[in-house]
């Protein structure tokens, strides 16, 4: 049996109603909620389980996708501990119904919806990592500081407007205003080796995917199953130094002046000022941000195709 939640927002799209008739012809058992308020995918996930449903497809944007990661893993975490009864984790699947489906887009999921469903029923499910966040699971990007100030200033009839392009041109806007935050960070690499990094910084970026902000590959060589974090750090610049800023983002390999790029196991950000931080759209805030990797914690279902996976693994 699979259940598929979508975001309620999107429930009275007339293709999803199409597709769904379609896979219930074909004799699949395919369950539909929809969410009203918060807390309605954690209890749908309960629900999901006490009915031995093997899949959950998550139709929605990034911030709906969090939600059933993030409500997968604390289950699972729940099962691991004490799993008397004898109850599975559901595997994950993703329609993607929202504004950007950075995560869904660079995973190489379909995004027209009778496609993206196929492949959420049949497809293969794989085990890939989460981000944890102060005790919050996020699938794609943590964004700290500048990044996350144009997710959540960015309107949200702007987005309706313009998709992706919205954050772009959310941050040329805002980035002319900015003021840096100043702080200290300090990881441990891959190899177990610390870095500690101060000074003034626009943004940082904790990826356990490759894609934010509307389409900027901010990661491009992460992959969800080798056990890492890939980290964008940003420092502040001054406007005469924009092209190699620029530059320097444009090229994965280069760590140049401003930018910086590394993976590590964990991460920690301390700053001065209360420093905001998205965990997959969803907003938080405060001085002091934990990092780490949680390898294995959900099953995922993906394109054969999916550039995510480290194939050697």
């Amino acid at each position: 049996m699979i259940m598929l939640i979508l975001n309620g927002k999107k429930a009275g799209l007339a293709e999803i109603r199409q597709s769904v008739h379609q896979l219930r012809s074909q004799g699949q058992d395919l369950l539909v909620r929809c969410t009203w308020e918060g807390g309605d995918i954690a209890r749908f996930v309960d629900e999901a389980v006490s009915l031995n449903v093997t899949r959950i497809i998550v139709g929605g944007g990034d911030g709906t996708v969090n939600e059933l990661a993030h409500s997968l893993a604390i289950l699972s975490k729940r099962i691991g501990t004490s799993n008397t009864s004898g109850a599975q984790l559901p595997e994950m699947a993703i329609l993607p119904l929202g504004t950007a489906n950075d995560f869904a887009t660079a995973c190489g999921i379909p995004s027209q919806i009778s496609s993206a469903l196929e492949l959420a029923v049949n497809g293969a499910a794989h085990s890939i990592d989460l981000g944890l966040a102060n005790g919050r699971f996020f699938i794609n990007v943590a964004s700290a500081g500048f990044g996350a100030q144009v997710t959540v200033e960015t309107p949200v009839e702007l987005k309706n407007l313009l998709g992706g392009q919205a954050y772009f041109i959310s941050g040329l806007l805002q980035a002319m205003k900015f003021t840096p935050y100043e702080g200290r960070v300090t990881a441990k690499g891959a190899n177990g080796e610390m870095l500690s990094i101060q000074g003034a910084g626009l943004l940082g970026a904790i990826c356990n995917g490759r894609m934010a902000g509307g389409g900027q590959q901010l990661a491009p060589h992460a992959y969800l199953n080798d056990g890492l974090l890939d980290v964008l750090l940003l420092e502040h610049f001054p406007p005469t130094s924009l092209k190699q800023v620029v530059d320097e983002l444009s090229d994965p390999a280069l760590d140049g002046d401003y930018v910086q790029r590394f993976q590590a196991t964990e991460v920690e950000i301390q700053s001065k000022e209360p420093l905001p931080v998205n965990l997959d759209g969803e907003p938080t805030s405060g001085r002091n941000h934990k990092f780490s990797v949680l390898p294995g914690a959900v099953k995922l279902v993906l394109p054969d195709d999916t550039p995510m996976l480290m194939a050697s693994i």
